[in-house]
């Protein structure tokens, strides 16, 4: 594993903070996961980025994948900032980066749209949906504003996504479609089991809100709520059968969703 040091960097961006004792070290670990989290992240645009370039995608679609990878490790950044400012190092074991999907048994369009269904329009919609109900629940002040930076970047991410999903759809026919519905119901399954290993079913302590200490109930029946209302209708909207393959998550191995020679 490789250790992630943003000790130097994050102190140029410490929020100002009232500091609660009894939510002292809640706190510390809650933006240390995210700053692991989302320093990680990086690496996913950093996948993305060659495999929209050969699905035929222009140098600023390309170039805007990659800037996200910036923006990722930034937001890294500026969480290791609030451990820092609430008394914590922002110092951790980043753990080793997985294998990026390269779905090798489809075209180069098809694997696009794979990842970035599943990085923009399910993973990034799902966080603007919870980072901006956090955003609303804090307090104003210096942890908002920074706040209000990430899920700015996230909402770009998110929309990211969704306009060049309708562009990469228009190269394929509806077979694709079709067998887009099967990998997401493999993809829905991934999906909900990591959105939920990040959201524990917990009540917000006491003032919670102040370092954005959220419910996890509340966080789990937002996510769900998000993937129903519009995550899938949207999805649908593309010809996509997204309502089935949610319905059928987890219940089908990957195996049916080879495109034919």
């Amino acid at each position: 594993m490789e250790m992630l040091d943003l000790r130097e960097q994050s102190r140029q961006h410490m929020p100002k903070l009232v500091l609660l004792p009894s939510l002292q070290l809640a706190a510390i670990a809650t933006w240390q996961g995210r700053m692991l989290n989302e320093y990680a992240s990086g690496r996913n645009f950093e996948g993305l980025a060659p495999q929209l370039r050969a699905a035929g995608m222009n140098a600023k679609v390309v170039a805007d994948c990659l800037e996200f990878a910036d923006e990722e490790r930034h937001h890294g950044v500026l969480c290791g900032a609030v451990v820092e400012a609430l008394g914590g190092v922002a110092l951790a074991q980043l753990p080793d980066p997985a294998e990026f999907p390269q779905h090798e048994e489809v075209g180069p369009v098809e694997t696009a749209l794979r990842n970035l269904l599943h990085m923009c329009c399910l993973s990034e919609t799902v966080a603007v949906s919870l980072v901006g109900a956090e955003r609303l629940e804090m307090p104003e002040g210096q942890l908002r504003d920074l706040l209000t930076t990430i899920y700015a970047d996230e909402v770009g991410h998110s929309n990211f996504g969704w306009r060049l999903l309708p562009r990469l759809l228009e190269l394929g026919d509806d077979a694709m479609k079709q067998r887009l519905g099967v990998y997401l119901r493999v993809a829905f399954a991934h999906f909900e089991q990591h959105e939920l290993e990040h959201l524990p079913m917990r009540s917000a302590p006491p003032q919670g809100s102040v370092y954005g200490l959220c419910s996890g109930s509340d966080g789990r029946a937002l996510f769900y709520d998000t993937v129903d209302l519009i995550i899938i209708p949207a999805l649908e909207a593309q010809g996509i059968p997204a309502r089935e393959a949610w319905n059928r998550r987890g219940q089908d191995p990957p195996i049916p969703i080879r495109a034919s020679s």
